[in-house]
């Protein structure tokens, strides 16, 4: 059986680095992306079954990118995962408002990454 693909775009090492490790432990095949410019073109090409963002340190880039990616009909249906360090309510807002399935603070993901994969792609 092929493994589930799932786009990763960070900037920092930390908790970037780490998430690639934990997907890949999880059994998913993990495609880093560096440029929020390029992600829509990637998952069109390439077809996640997953995708996880960085916010930060470009949340506008990033937060545009994940409402092109929605906003798309080849897609809209894929999941987003988005983590950043900041606990501010204006993070948090701008990831959902952009389209992110789930938002949460980067400690958390890699404490809990078997629950939000699993809640991010229930939904």
């Amino acid at each position: 059986m092929k493994q589930p693909l799932t786009l990763l775009l960070y900037e920092r090492l930390l908790p970037g680095g780490q998430l690639v490790n934990r997907m890949q432990d999880l059994g998913y095949r993990v495609q880093p992306i560096a440029d929020p410019a390029t992600l829509i073109e990637q998952a069109e090409h390439e077809k996640p079954l997953l995708i996880m963002v960085d916010l930060e340190p470009k949340l506008d880039q990033v937060c545009a990118a994940i409402s092109r990616l929605k906003k798309n009909p080849g897609t809209s249906h894929i999941p987003v995962i988005a983590f950043a360090s900041s606990s501010e309510p204006e993070v948090q807002k701008a990831g959902l408002d952009a389209g992110a399935t789930l938002v949460v603070n980067d400690t958390a993901i890699l404490q809990y990454l078997q629950q939000f994969l699993d809640q991010a792609l229930q939904l």
